[in-house]
């Protein structure tokens, strides 16, 4: 297909409108529940006080804001896929923005700036503290100021929005992939999202992987649990398929939210009983290097282990629960698994998870088949 053919097929997929809206409809769209920010989202965007009055501070003097993304549902609302930290920041600073329980957050309090220092201190409006809160000019100076509303119109294709988001939101934020794919989940399938952080959860599963607080705080434990069930959906055509571990990670996410069959009791039942036996060979040494000749596991944390491991088991999971000596025979698997030569080969330093998965996929298989 020619170039131009291809952007003109993919443009008839994407229908979109744009327009300014002041501040305060934007307010009043918000408290008639018509703009949807996702609370659930608000754990993943890490705006620090200071950035915060940085854009208070830029709407006060005028200075232009970049325009915030939404798409329109099939009942009208429209869900923010990019902005929602600076929106987030304006309906918390005026005492409107809600939890995910639905309950109203207290107004946030501003810091000094280098052109406003007078700052220091202010809120919106505080009844018990009136010299603290703006004057009603300087609130109607926020609610008349304009920011641009681009729509992504409900008539577009399904996967515009999910795609959109992650361009948006991949450059210059902080959000991991992970992060980013929570949102997604969220705005896709809710239900989804509460299962596979429940999952992150689950007791058997957080004993085994000893991650850092920064890595919790980013989502890595849920984008482990995700690896679990994609690693053991894939077949090594899909990995080579893909150069991008990270899409394919995304796109067996929604894949799974869409699938109106996904079998979530036997899916959970499956990935706790693989966790819970991990939990009780070796819990936190599960995924770490075994070295024979120190007799113990060494290093931190290793994701190809994790990868040849849980595909493995989870892949031949009845052979292993409730079955006599399975404990034993899981922990000689387990420790085999570092001193295979075709691990050895595929893994450390330099090694990329889309060369790794292909050798790993069929060896997680072999190793925790029993039969060896």
């Amino acid at each position: 297909m020619a170039l131009q053919d291809e952007i003109e097929k993919r443009a008839k997929q994407i229908h979109t409108d744009g327009y300014a809206l002041s501040i305060g409809e934007l307010m009043s769209l918000y408290k008639d529940k018509e703009i949807d920010i996702h609370p659930e989202f608000q754990r993943f965007f890490r705006w620090t006080p200071n950035q915060k009055t940085k854009l208070i501070e830029s709407i006060l003097l005028g200075i232009p804001i970049p325009p915030i993304f939404v798409s329109q549902r099939e009942d009208g609302v429209w869900d923010v896929i990019d902005g929602l930290q600076r929106l987030s920041t304006i309906l918390e600073f005026a005492g409107l923005l809600r939890d995910d329980k639905g309950k109203t957050i207290a107004g946030s309090k501003l810091s000094a700036t280098e052109y406003l220092p007078s700052l220091e201190g202010k809120y919106w409006q505080k009844d018990d503290e009136p010299a603290n809160s703006f004057d009603q000019a300087q609130r109607l100076i926020i609610k008349r100021a304009k920011l641009g509303v681009q729509i992504i119109k409900k008539e577009s294709d399904k996967d515009t929005k999910f795609e959109l988001f992650q361009r948006l939101n991949t450059g210059g934020t902080a959000l991991t992939e992970q992060e980013i794919r929570n949102c997604i989940l969220v705005m896709i399938n809710k239900a989804f999202y509460t299962w596979l952080s429940g999952l992150s959860k689950n007791k058997g599963f957080k004993s085994t992987i000893p991650i850092t607080e920064r890595a919790l705080e980013e989502q890595y434990d849920m984008e482990l649990a995700l690896r679990y069930f994609v690693y053991k959906a894939i077949t090594v055509q899909d990995v080579n398929a893909t150069k991008d571990v990270g899409k394919l990670l995304t796109d067996k996410m929604v894949e799974f939210a869409f699938f109106e069959g996904f079998n979530y009791a036997l899916e959970k039942d499956n990935f706790e009983k693989v966790f819970l036996l991990l939990g009780k060979a070796f819990g936190e040494d599960t995924f770490r290097k075994w070295e024979p000749q120190k007799n113990k596991f060494t290093g931190a944390f290793s994701i190809a282990s994790f990868e040849v491991i849980v595909t493995g088991l989870a892949k031949n999971i009845n052979n292993y629960y409730d079955t006599p000596d399975s404990i034993e025979t899981l922990k000689e698997k387990i420790k085999s698994v570092s001193l295979n030569p075709v691990f050895v080969e595929n893994s450390g330093s330099g090694k990329r998870a889309s060369t790794r998965l292909p050798h790993f996929i069929p060896l997680g298989e072999q190793i925790f088949t029993n039969e060896n």
